[in-house]
């Protein structure tokens, strides 16, 4: 195994897991506080990509378009809640489900009919458009260093509203018991609102920067959505701090698995049977990591006080 290689990879797996972390702490607030299953929340990333594209069309520029994207994102988030969510909170999971899964065929059509059914690309600011020496042989893309970054702040940021503001008060008691805090007076639809608003803009966020790494396509947050869910189902369900934790580990062992799961394999194995089982047991690893976190810690790695 080349050192430089596994640095690589390590570097791919963190930037992963950041876009993982995006995603996963709006969802896992959403889940938690809400008790509301948002199968929708994955088109939001796609939409926070679409977005982007649309935006560098229109001005020429990355950064602004990156703000104008945020924005969006924001607004069609709490559009969704008024209009269509805050009707299914009372409703079944089963309800919600359904209804989230039409929203997603909704977008995923009208993505295509707005930009065509053809993948499409955005390229990254010229300032975040090279690549900076690691190593003697080692140099890694100034980019995805920013998408790190940014992952990285954006958790710092909801650490410290969550840990010690009003409203991350309110949204840790949310998570735990939100009768109660409707039951003190507190206006539990804003709340959610909020909670809903921010989730959308997180998710969309995680879409913006994926934009010049990724294809930008219809159906693009469909799988990243599932991968998601694992994510909130290892750190535990309403914790932002396990949601990070659990991106990190998703995102490392989903990427260094698919390139050495086969290599390892042929070291046990014929190199035909690794080749065989390799790819397929490299894309169970992450599931395989969430039965093993269910059993030992059903709640979860860092569940959200009062859940444990």
């Amino acid at each position: 195994m080349s050192t430089t290689l596994f640095l690589i990879l390590c570097l791919n797996g963190l930037q992963y897991g950041m876009l993982l972390f995006l995603i996963a702490a709006g969802l896992t607030l959403v889940f938690g506080v809400m008790g509301f299953i948002n199968l929708a929340h994955g088109v939001q990333y796609m939409v926070g990509a679409y977005l982007v594209y649309a935006y560098v069309q229109l001005t020429g520029s990355f950064i602004v378009a990156v703000f104008l994207s945020l924005g969006t994102a924001l607004i069609f988030g709490l559009l969704l809640e008024f209009f269509v969510f805050r009707h299914l909170y009372t409703r079944s999971h089963l309800d919600q489900v359904l209804a989230t899964f039409g929203i997603i065929i909704f977008l995923n059509e009208l993505a295509k009919v707005v930009f065509g059914p053809a993948t499409l690309s955005v390229a990254p600011p010229e300032f975040l458009a090279g690549s900076i020496q690691l190593t003697e042989t080692l140099r890694y893309p100034v980019y995805r260093f920013a998408t790190i970054i940014a992952g990285l702040a954006v958790a710092a940021v909801l650490y410290f509203t969550i840990s010690y503001t009003r409203i991350g008060m309110l949204i840790r008691a949310g998570a735990t018991s939100a009768e109660m805090v409707s039951a003190l007076g507190v206006n539990i639809q804003r709340l959610f609102m909020i909670v809903f608003g921010v989730g959308a803009m997180l998710a969309g966020f995680a879409g913006v920067i994926a934009a010049p790494i990724f294809a930008i396509e219809p159906g693009m947050g469909d799988n990243i959505l599932i991968v998601t869910f694992v994510v909130i189902i290892i750190g535990g369900i309403g914790s932002i701090g396990g949601a990070f934790i659990a991106a990190l580990l998703v995102g490392l062992i989903d990427t260094l698995g698919r390139s050495f799961a086969t290599e390892i394999l042929s070291t046990l194995f014929s190199p035909s049977f690794a080749n065989q089982i390799g790819p397929a047991l490299a894309s169970m690893l992450i599931y395989i990591l969430m039965a093993a976190i269910l059993v030992f810690r059903p709640k979860g790695l860092l569940p959200a006080k009062g859940v444990a």
